[in-house]
């Protein structure tokens, strides 16, 4: 998806599509509401639910389910001013291209076009970290449209200036020393992230705050286009070599694996989590995520 004019004409198409009846009705998105589209532990207690698969352990109510026979969970509402850290990962992986044929930074632009959206409509103060291994940049939080659209547009500007490969953990680390106030973080950033060197600073963030990662997916190295992918080494496959179904097999059985890998970490760490293929998918991706966290 390329770049849409300048950051009024983003939020013109963000408002548009999000407006749409079906998912304002899957999001509960409204002008005007004050409570976070973001649920998790906040100040004032709403209800008591039925557990369902996913549900954090630690908000079972074991009085009440020991009452009724099975588990219930203790629901709060979010605080309506959340303070929103939107994190960005510009590295150089992110330059290649989507399994759509899509450069994945734009997907992640788009993605960060929607949850930015979303967070601000709510009143959530949103604060801009960004950076690959070498240089990057933070915006402090703040409210207020003009702050979005200032803000989303240096976001598009960071990937055009991409200097080296990602660094995640850094840029997280970089995100604990900016507050001491819990808040929600949003991770946009490569499919191929986390790997076992990242459980350290997983445990980390999770101690101190909500962590929403959106994954662009790569496209697959047998795939015939030009761009370079980024899984495992990133190598560029000659054409022959991508018509060897044994080849094929092996290096889908190797990709398959390193995925699964990522996610089973993400959910031992108990991350809301989805993966984006195209621009297509950013929306309807995003808003069924956030469904998932609002029934838990």
């Amino acid at each position: 998806m390329r770049r849409r004019g300048n950051a009024a004409s983003r939020m013109a198409l963000v408002r548009a599509r999000l407006e749409l009846p079906t998912i304002r009705r899957a999001v509960g998105h409204a002008e005007g509401q004050h409570s976070s589209i973001y649920t998790g532990h906040g100040i004032d207690f709403d209800d008591q639910v039925d557990y369902q698969v996913g549900d954090e352990v630690s908000a079972i109510d074991w009085k009440s389910s020991a009452r009724v026979g099975h588990p219930i969970i203790r629901r709060f509402e979010r605080e309506s001013d959340v303070f929103t850290q939107l994190v960005l990962d510009t590295g150089a992986e992110m330059l290649a291209a989507a399994p759509s044929g899509e450069r994945k930074s734009d997907i992640a632009l788009w993605a960060a076009d929607v949850l930015a959206y979303l967070g601000s409509s709510r009143g959530d103060r949103l604060g801009l970290v960004w950076g690959d291994a070498v240089s990057g940049g933070a915006l402090p939080a703040r409210h207020g449209r003009d702050h979005l659209e200032f803000l989303l547009n240096r976001a598009a500007s960071a990937y055009e200036q991409t200097r080296a490969g990602s660094d995640v953990a850094g840029l997280l680390g970089h995100v604990l020393t900016l507050t001491r106030q819990r808040s929600l973080i949003v991770l946009v950033t490569d499919e191929a992230w986390p790997q076992p060197s990242d459980v350290d600073i997983l445990r980390r963030v999770r101690a101190r705050h909500e962590l929403l990662v959106v994954r662009v997916a790569d496209m697959p190295m047998t795939a015939d286009h030009e761009r370079m992918v980024d899984i495992g080494q990133g190598i560029a496959l000659p054409a022959y070599a991508r018509r060897d179904p044994e080849l094929a097999r092996m290096l889908a059985e190797q990709r398959a694996a390193l995925i699964e890998g990522t996610r089973r970490l993400l959910r031992a760490h108990r991350v809301k989590q989805s993966v984006v293929a195209s621009s297509e998918d950013v929306v309807p991706v995003i808003v069924e995520t956030l469904r998932r966290g609002v029934r838990g």
